[in-house]
C-alpha cells in the first residue's frame, strides 16, 4: 500500500502522530541538553567525556576514561533506540507529499548519522580524537534532519490543508 498524502489520515490518527512527535521531541531535546551538560558541546568536552580529564589540573569536574563495558552499553543502546526512532520518523516522512530527493534525504540521513556519531564516539574512546569533528558534524546533521522531519510531518498533516 502506497500512502501518497498524509492529509487523508483520519483525525484520531493525526492526533496520535502529533502527540507521539511531541513526546519524541521532548525526549530528543532533553538528550541534547544532557549532551551539552556533559560535553559543553565542544571538541575538548567530547574527548574528556569519554577519555577523562585526569591530567587537566584546571578542570572544574574530574572525569575518568569510560570502561569498555560502559562504552559498549552507551553505543549499543543508542544505536538500537535511535535507529527505531528514526525509522518510525522516516515512515511518517514517507507519507508527506514533498520533493522526492528531500524525502529520501530526511529518511536516510539520520540513520547514517547515528552510525557516524556513535561509531565516531567509539573511535574517540580508542584515541582517534580527530573523529570528534565527524561526531559534531553528524550529530548536527542528525538534529537538523530531526527538526525538519518533525516540521514537515506537522505541516503536511495540518497546515497544508489550510494553506492552498
Amino acid at each position: 500500500m502506497e500512502i501518497k498524502d498524509n492529509t487523508l489520515f483520519p483525525m484520531p490518527l493525526k492526533m496520535l502522530i502529533s502527540v507521539f512527535l511531541v513526546v519524541l521531541s521532548v525526549g530528543y531535546f532533553s538528550a541534547l541538553f544532557f549532551v551539552n551538560e556533559t560535553t559543553s558541546s565542544n571538541a575538548t568536552g567530547i574527548i574528556e567525556n569519554y577519555n577523562g580529564n585526569e591530567n587537566n589540573e584546571e578542570a572544574e569536574e574530574m572525569k575518568f576514561k569510560k570502561s569498555k563495558h560502559e562504552m559498549l552499553n552507551i553505543i549499543h543502546t543508542h544505536i538500537l533506540s535511535m535507529s527505531v526512532i528514526f525509522f518510525i520518523l522516516a515512515l511518517l516522512v514517507y507519507t508527506c507529499n514533498i520533493h522526492p530527493t528531500l524525502k529520501t534525504f530526511l529518511m536516510v540521513e539520520p540513520l547514517i548519522s547515528v552510525l557516524l556519531t556513535f561509531g565516531g564516539i567509539f573511535l574517540i574512546w580508542n584515541e582517534v580524537e580527530w573523529m570528534t569533528y565527524i561526531v559534531m558534524l553528524s550529530g548536527g546533521l542528525m538534529t537538523a534532519s530531526f527538526i525538519v522531519s518533525i516540521l514537515t510531518v506537522y505541516y503536511s498533516m495540518f497546515l497544508k490543508t489550510f494553506i492552498k
